[in-house]
């Protein structure tokens, strides 16, 4: 899968711009503000339908402008198949279209284009609070099995359903909801332990090409004490739920854990690792969709040498392109990708005032 032209209209200081890249790498040069990272960011936008860089639409929105649109020919296998993908966002509502049909799940997007991001910011994955891991963990889920959305959803009504039976203090309604809320809660749970399994080993494999760490392991927490079941777990908590208005246990409160020694990474490590453990992250999921056939999407790391010496910044282009997916990486000059030479395949463009044009 791979972009083969990508339109971008009112994406912060990009108000208008095309391209066709690469169907491998593609590298982005130019001065800070030029709009590179923007142009990830509409990439991101037109995958997720939200922005990394900021909670709200608006302040993506070109200034004067009453909305954003980005679209895409992608080409969804190497024997042909081309689909068009666009989004349109005005910071109130949400435009989604896929092959000229008017789409309303956001899902659709992200299961039509994957995207992983690699930027400044991703090592609070690991340095930040547990919603960023679960998320994190749920993405790869997602993209692995698409059994899993719809059970994570019915989990996620059960549970607004037990919350809001719990702040009106509903007492006859609290039973179903705990049967409820335990069945597909637990369902949610086996799926994220069974993939974060998977993504173990391939995980130390490719952290280990980064780092030199003996004894990396992924350890998931599921949100309540595991000695017992869900549904034990959520009638124990009765009276504190009651007391509180909120489920304490289950699901939504998982973590995981990234051990190394068998100590906690980010309190084991130093930041620079615990960077180069979060790459590893996020290449073995892109990894692990390559393994199981599934369509890999685009890889967007934004400022590539501010993450990476120069050492490492050689191992990831030649893992990315072994991998042979599409990636756009950034960076202030031509230089910081190093000797390009052994690369058969890529193209390099520069960003200059929103503007893009081949280097």
């Amino acid at each position: 899968m791979s972009l083969l032209k990508l339109d971008i209209y009112h994406v912060r200081n990009i108000h208008k711009a095309s391209l066709q890249p690469c169907p491998t790498l593609n590298l982005l040069v130019g001065d800070n503000a030029s709009g590179k990272s923007s142009l990830l960011e509409a990439i991101y936008i037109l995958g997720r339908a939200k922005s990394f860089r900021s909670a709200s639409i608006k302040p993506v929105i070109s200034l004067d402008q009453e909305h954003l649109i980005v679209s895409a020919q992608i080409q969804q296998t190497a024997e042909g198949g081309v689909s068009q993908l666009g989004i349109q966002l005005d910071g109130k509502t949400m435009a989604i279209r896929i092959n000229q049909e008017t789409r309303q799940q956001r899902s659709e997007l992200a299961y039509a284009l994957p995207v992983q991001l690699i930027h400044p910011k991703s090592y609070e994955l690991l340095d930040g609070g547990a919603q960023l891991r679960r998320e994190f963990l749920d993405w790869g889920v997602f993209n692995a099995d698409t059994r899993f959305l719809p059970m994570w959803r019915r989990f996620k009504k059960a549970l607004a359903q037990r919350n809001a039976a719990l702040k009106i203090k509903r007492f006859e309604q609290l039973a179903v909801w705990n049967q409820e809320l335990a069945y597909y809660g637990t369902i949610v749970q086996d799926y994220r332990q069974r993939y974060l399994e998977k993504l173990q080993p391939v995980f130390i494999a490719i952290s280990r090409q980064f780092l030199a760490l003996d004894t990396i392991t992924l350890q998931l927490l599921c949100g309540w004490d595991s000695s017992k079941t869900l549904l034990e777990a959520l009638e124990q908590d009765m009276d504190k739920d009651l007391r509180y208005g909120f489920t304490h246990s289950g699901p939504h409160r998982a973590d995981f854990q990234v051990r190394v020694e068998q100590q906690l990474a980010k309190e084991f490590v130093s930041r620079g690792q615990l960077k180069l453990l979060v790459l590893g992250l996020k290449l073995s999921q892109v990894q692990l969709l390559a393994d199981g056939q599934q369509p890999l999407g685009c890889v967007l790391v934004d400022d590539f040498a501010a993450e990476l010496d120069s050492c490492n910044r050689v191992k990831l282009l030649d893992f990315l392109v072994a991998l042979n997916c599409q990636v756009f990486i950034t960076a202030t000059a031509a230089t910081d990708f190093g000797d390009l030479s052994h690369i058969p395949n890529y193209k390099m463009f520069r960003m200059e005032q929103g503007c893009v044009n081949p280097y």
